[in-house]
């Protein structure tokens, strides 16, 4: 009994720390954002910003307008802008892609506001908007989970019911294709989370489900039960945590950030953003990330599948071979 509960606890504290930690100690970390206006304002700029939030912003300048800007935002090259080049400075925020991201810049835009200077303080505008049925991102934000939960539920199933590889790999990718049109429905219809085109919000579902049910298939097919387990665990404990869903790929503390992003949710939680509100621009990253995962998985899922049937073949026939020596050899009926 001392054994189950000291394991039992030290699940519990592992789970408090693998979930609480990345949003404990996120902030700002070169996120990208622009720059408009002439070189000495946006140089002055960056003066203040620094020592307001060390290390916080990575600064790209434009000489153009704020149109340059709002271009570079809409490609998802950065997460807001800063346009001082018509009087008073004017924050440009992108909610879309990071409502985390949006309310920092809010912070900047009040401190701005605080600065001596002509004018009544700086305007905010959100150039990328949330839905208004989610004006915070929650749907999205929340819907990390789910998808873990799905992928590990089809790869649970498909462990149980299907023995070969090639047929557990087709079930995985029917179950994504109906999973994430069904799964597209709640935030699209329902809660109002997404506005892009359902087919293609539904298709980036679709492709991460796949990644992860995949993954977790290749490595159960390898290894056994201890790959299922082990591929749930890395799902749970560090893909979920890390995610990075509701905030930017800067936010999440060291490296986590960057290993983060190179999982199936991480990227999964970012390419239906660029389907919904950025008509795709920057979806070819974390798409490329969840088909390279795509095809390590389908790879992995079949190689362990052929191993399992070479394993298996040895043991048939050696049993046929005991049950003739046995019962001796059929003999045809009489007529």
């Amino acid at each position: 009994m001392a054994r189950a509960v000291a394991l039992a606890t030290a699940v519990v504290s592992l789970l408090l720390a693998a979930f609480a930690r990345p949003s404990v100690r996120s902030s700002v970390r070169e996120v990208p954002i622009t720059a408009a206006g002439p070189a000495p304002a946006v140089e002055q700029f960056a003066a203040v910003l620094g020592q307001r939030l060390p290390d916080g912003f990575g600064i790209t300048e434009v000489a153009d307008t704020a149109a340059a800007a709002e271009r570079l935002i809409r490609d998802r090259e950065v997460y807001g802008a800063i346009d001082l080049g018509s009087g008073a400075p004017r924050v440009i925020t992108a909610s879309g892609a990071s409502v985390a991201v949006a309310q920092t810049l809010d912070g900047v835009a009040a401190g701005l506001g605080q600065a001596p200077g002509p004018g009544a303080g700086p305007a905010v505008r959100d150039h990328v908007p949330l839905p208004a049925g989610d004006p915070r991102g929650a749907g999205l934000a929340a819907g990390a989970l789910p998808l873990v939960m799905g992928g590990l539920l089809a790869a649970l199933g498909l462990t149980r019911l299907v023995r070969c590889g090639a047929r557990r790999v087709a079930g995985a990718v029917a179950f994504a294709v109906t999973g994430g049109l069904a799964t597209v429905a709640v935030p699209r219809f329902w809660l109002g989370s997404l506005d892009g085109s359902a087919w293609t919000d539904g298709g980036a579902i679709a492709l991460t489900l796949v990644a992860t049910s995949l993954r977790v298939l290749g490595l159960e097919s390898l290894l056994g039960p201890v790959g299922f387990g082990l591929g749930a665990a890395v799902m749970m404990l560090v893909g979920n945590p890390l995610s990075g869903t509701a905030i930017a790929p800067g936010m999440p503390p060291g490296w986590s950030g960057a290993l983060g992003h190179l999982l199936p949710l991480g990227s999964g939680g970012r390419l239906p953003r660029s389907t919904a509100f950025f008509d795709g621009h920057g979806a070819s990253r974390p798409a490329a990330v969840l088909a390279g995962r795509l095809t390590l998985g389908v790879a992995v899922a079949l190689v362990g599948g052929l191993r399992a049937r070479a394993r298996a073949r040895p043991v048939d026939e050696g049993t046929a071979a005991v049950a003739v020596a046995v019962d001796g050899p059929a003999v045809p009926a009489a007529a």
